[in-house]
């Protein structure tokens, strides 16, 4: 398992974890949290997406997703940036927050075992546990020969 992970992993991670378990995470940083200040949003906008059939095929605009997107700076000049999916502005904020941090030596492992690990823990548990509900519902079909040839 990695001890630390790199910042494009430690924000798809923050990023796809529900804003309950993250604001409750966040919230036990404690009071000693350094500030950050808005620079940019929270905004909320749209994007195309995009798929292929197959994986293989040409690509198709399927539709559009809405997102919100968010930049902080702390005092000491960290800027974090955030793009969660959907119109969750403190969920932007909160992410965007963690990012400014992790580029701190002294909140990146803290950040990273007290939030970011727990998170990819919970996201892995519950794609479990959709896996295992989904394959209770599993039908196989099959065939009986009745012998009327």
């Amino acid at each position: 398992m990695v001890d630390m992970f790199d910042r494009k992993q430690a924000l798809d991670i923050l990023a796809g974890t529900p804003v309950d378990i993250l604001s409750q995470s966040y919230s036990l940083l404690g009071a000693d949290l350094p500030q950050a200040t808005p620079v940019r949003g929270p905004e909320i906008g749209t994007i195309m997406v995009r798929g292929k059939v197959g994986g293989g095929g040409a690509a198709f605009n399927l539709g559009e997703a809405s997102v919100t997107r968010a930049t902080v700076k702390l005092a000491t000049g960290e800027v974090g940036h955030s793009i969660v999916l959907g119109r969750d502005q403190r969920k932007a904020q909160i992410v965007a927050h963690l990012d400014a941090l992790r580029q701190r030596p002294d909140w990146a492992a803290r950040i990273d075992a007290d939030i970011v690990r727990p998170a990819l823990t919970f996201m892995e548990d519950e794609k479990l546990r959709q896996a295992e509900e989904t394959e209770a519902t599993k039908v196989d079909f099959f065939t009986v020969a009745r012998g009327e040839d």
